[in-house]
């Protein structure tokens, strides 16, 4: 298929849109979105795209990734080019895995595609960057939904990096039908890390209603949180720099002693 040819059948491009704050889009996503014709996308994410003439909206609930994926592909195949947007950056826990998935299992036609991946900031690293350098060692990324895995590869999975001894980002710790996991995470997170261990809870970063707490793991157990918070669990090694009247800073070494 010649270049030509893969153009007329249309694009994809999966856009991360960072944290909330408009100002943390990339150029390059700006420009991405700029270029579209059909916008796709979870609701909240899509509202967050300003109305143009020209794009046509396709807002869907949650837990349709996969669908909303393959119709992204199907408007692009008849000719459109096709902005696919998630929250942070679509390559975590987002958008650009499950357009990957639906191309994997779709019609040959649909690996002829040109599809692009636009990062953004995503919400570990604006919730680490508000507090310091909580990440500045090794750490990992885990979501507590079970909704795609098992709980217990999530436990088996976060047992094994904290036992390493890594910073543990938590993205999507607790909601209305999981209102129990982010406080078993924390528990299981006691019986190996020490009580005084930093956590924190940071909400909506960079949005209206942003709010930081840094905590002891003693008291993270029975903090609230809900799907807007980001959970960082410290690693052995993260340190806090305390400030009068202000948040400490927080920052892991990037050097460990044997």
């Amino acid at each position: 298929m010649s270049e030509e040819e893969t153009e007329a059948k249309g694009s994809v491009t999966i856009i991360g849109l960072g944290p909330g704050d408009p100002r943390l889009l990339t150029e390059s996503a700006r420009i991405a979105l700029d270029r579209a014709q059909d916008l796709i996308g979870y609701i909240p994410y899509v509202a967050r795209v300003p109305e143009r003439e020209g794009l046509v909206r396709h807002a869907s609930d949650n837990r349709v990734e996969v669908d909303r994926a393959r119709h992204a592909l199907e408007l692009a195949m008849s000719g459109r080019r096709v902005a696919v947007v998630s929250g942070g950056d679509p390559g975590v826990f987002a958008m650009a895995a499950a357009v990957f998935e639906a191309v994997e299992q779709g019609p040959a036609d649909w690996r002829n595609l040109t599809i692009e991946v636009e990062p953004g900031i995503t919400a570990m690293l604006a919730a680490a960057a508000r507090l310091g350098a909580p990440l500045g060692g090794d750490f990992c990324a885990i979501s507590l939904s079970d909704n795609l895995k098992p709980w217990d590869v999530v436990t088996a999975r976060l047992e094994a990096v904290l036992r390493a001894g890594l910073s543990v980002a938590l993205y999507n710790p607790i909601s209305s039908a999981r209102p129990w996991q982010l406080g078993r995470a924390l528990a299981l997170a006691a019986e190996i890390l020490a009580p005084s261990t930093p956590v924190i809870f940071a909400r909506a970063v960079t949005r209206p209603d942003e709010a930081l707490r840094v905590l002891t793991l003693e008291e993270a157990r029975t903090a609230p949180a809900d799907m807007a918070t980001m959970v960082i669990i410290g690693a052995p090694t993260t340190r806090l720099i305390e400030r009068d009247g202000r948040l400490p800073f927080v920052y892991t070494p990037r050097s460990v002693t044997a």
